[in-house]
């Protein structure tokens, strides 16, 4: 079935920047719209940006508006998310996610997951 890998995590410094990648496999997801997670250990995962299957509608959480932009490659059968300015708190287990119809911010809503990558920021 279709499987969602996320790549492009690593350990930077507040301040950098990081490219996350999400690639789809088993189908094609130009249909699909797609949504970025992030989990911290022990703490519930949280909306960070999705994005509609034409690439036209984005949405992020307040925390990363300004700082992140996602963008998709249907070509590729790929998602990005693109984050500057780095702060410690984006510290997390970054999660890809896929869903039919518009884009949302509620986790129930998607249907594949990936295994996420995980980003630290150190201050």
């Amino acid at each position: 079935q279709v499987q969602l890998v996320e790549s492009g995590g690593g350990l930077v410094q507040a301040g950098d920047s990081l490219r996350l990648s999400c690639a789809a496999s088993g189908r094609t997801f130009s249909s699909y719209s797609m949504g970025w997670f992030r989990q911290a250990p022990g703490k519930e995962r949280l909306f960070v940006a999705s994005i509609s299957w034409g690439g036209g509608s984005t949405y992020y959480s307040d925390s990363v508006k300004g700082r992140f932009t996602i963008s998709r490659d249907n070509a590729r059968n790929t998602v990005y998310l693109q984050m500057n300015s780095l702060k410690p708190e984006d510290t997390a287990l970054y999660y890809c996610a896929d869903r039919k119809g518009v884009p949302s911010s509620r986790e129930r809503e998607y249907d594949v997951w990936g295994q996420g990558t995980q980003v630290t920021v150190s201050s």
